[in-house]
């Protein structure tokens, strides 16, 4: 089995990958990495998923990359789009090169005496081949890229449509002049109904129960005004904190007025709809704003197809498919020739590896989140994990600029470990996510915990997060550095220095 060493090795090559990649090579550019992608292409979520109409559900100020200005006019941006801008960005700084595409990471064992990581990997041939590296850097996401989650719906053998979940769709899936029926409420069925809706027959999004839907200008006239009269970079860096400044606003708003919101959010979706639809049964969820994130719809498309009625929005519960449709609990039937389950994804924790520290088996759902970047206990390990309030790439640009610190740290001080320890008997357990969502629920007990205090804790406040990463001390004393012992004749050994 071949074994190749590098400095730094990231897993995967989406946004966050790529994103790692830049700020290791600017920033440390003395240190080798290399990229391992699973798949066969760059793009992460942004190749993966193809179903109608895929966009982001940020703004492209905030989820673009800090270093490379968004410049398209559309703010909330389509998949395409995106997917090329990620891939821009990795062949103008030839990080493309770097990527070692079809490498599945499937175990991970940190050697202390060593200090270094030895990971295994299984290409897409079968073949199983070994890196090591002094620092694993985790962009792989935060879900399961195999599959979705699909619940076990009732008598759907006997459907006589088709049954897809949009994280499988597929170029052969025709829907045009069709019935489609879509379960579900998030931000994919949102964004699904009125895409499907411009050449369906009709779309009926069928929701258990309501979720807060904002609409929001596809373009922000402020920036595109910007850089008529400015550099790019100047318009692209003002843009950023005006729409940084309105969410962190608006997000603190609904923690502290959530009622005020709530009907400020309702009674937009009114005007919008009018008496079309009945917004208090429909939009009008039992939760407070932020409970769980709200659902994004570009120029309001969604409520104008309820309005026009080329869409339509039915809550209840699924009773049975048959075989024509579906037949919900109230007695109605949906006739569908096609059902489109947005039902949600199946998160993961560590890309469901193998992690092994001097061969203990690591449980992420054992441990505590150090600074949103590393695990308690677990050396030379970071993960690039976004936002939930606001745009993902906000907080990975962060965390790749604390890695880099903390690696140039570690460097001036002759250190080869550092590792998060928690020797605080007060500190308590939380829910990583503070979220009601189901998908955030059913994999809680598998992701690491937030403490109830820094730098154990997830405050999900970007201003925060930027004074802490970006200006915070390295050596805060909670986290350990040491230079490894070395086996010397069966004993472990100080390395000097």
């Amino acid at each position: 089995m071949s074994t190749t060493h590098t400095d730094v090795l990231i897993v995967g090559a989406g946004l966050s990958g790529i994103g790692a990649a830049y700020h290791l090579q600017t920033e440390c550019p003395d240190r080798s990495y290399a990229i391992l992608e699973s798949r066969e292409a760059i793009g992460g979520t942004w190749d993966l998923f193809r179903y109608p109409g895929i966009r982001s559900d940020s703004d492209m100020y905030t989820l673009g990359y800090r270093f490379k200005p968004w410049t398209n006019a559309s703010a909330i941006a389509d998949g395409p789009s995106i997917l090329q801008y990620i891939r821009e960005t990795a062949a103008e700084n030839g990080i493309d090169r770097h990527i070692r595409f079809g490498h599945k990471v499937v175990g991970a064992s940190w050697s202390t005496p060593e200090a270094r990581w030895t990971v295994e990997v299984e290409r897409s041939t079968g073949e199983r081949v070994t890196f090591t590296c002094n620092f694993l850097f985790m962009c792989s996401g935060y879900y399961k890229y195999e599959a979705g989650y699909q619940p076990d719906f009732p008598g759907v053998s006997r459907f006589g449509g088709r049954l897809v979940h949009p994280q499988k769709w597929t170029s052969d899936i025709d829907y045009a002049g069709k019935r489609v029926v879509v379960i579900g409420s998030g931000a994919t069925a949102v964004t699904l109904v009125p895409e499907m809706a411009k050449t369906a027959a009709h779309v009926t999004m069928l929701q258990r129960s309501p979720t807060y839907v904002v609409s929001r200008p596809a373009q922000d006239r402020i920036a595109n005004a910007l850089r008529k009269v400015m550099p790019a970079s100047w318009a692209y860096f003002l843009t950023r904190w005006k729409n940084v400044s309105l969410s962190m606003y608006f997000y603190r708003l609904c923690k502290r007025r959530p009622e005020r919101v709530k009907k400020y959010i309702v009674d937009g979706i009114q005007a919008a709809i009018g008496s079309k639809v009945d917004v208090a049964k429909h939009f009008t969820p039992r939760y407070k704003p932020w409970d769980q994130r709200l659902c994004l719809v570009p120029d309001g498309d969604l409520f104008r197809m309820l309005y026009v009625g080329k869409a339509t929005v039915v809550t209840d519960e699924i009773e049975t498919f048959t075989e024509k449709g579906i037949r919900l609990k109230s007695g109605t039937e949906l006739e569908a020739d096609l059902v489109v389950s947005a039902t949600g994804l199946v998160l993961s924790s560590l890309d469901d590896m193998d992690l092994k520290v001097d061969g203990r088996r690591v449980e992420a759902g054992k441990t505590f989140g150090y600074k949103a970047t590393m695990y308690s206990d677990v050396p030379n390990l970071a993960v690039s994990f976004g936002y939930t309030n606001a745009s993902w790439t906000l907080k990975c640009d962060l965390t790749c600029e604390y890695v880099c610190r903390l690696l140039n740290y570690m460097k001036r001080h002759g250190h080869r470990q550092c590792t998060p320890r928690n020797r605080d008997p007060e500190l308590k357990a939380e829910p990583w996510i503070d979220f009601t969502s189901g998908y955030v629920q059913r994999a809680a007990e598998h992701m690491p915990k937030q403490g109830s205090k820094a730098p154990w804790k997830l405050y999900q406040n970007y201003l925060r997060d930027l004074l802490l990463l970006r200006f915070g001390r390295i050596d805060d004393g909670v986290m350990e550095f040491g230079n490894p012992g070395y086996a010397v004749g069966g004993q472990v050994k100080q390395a000097a220095g």
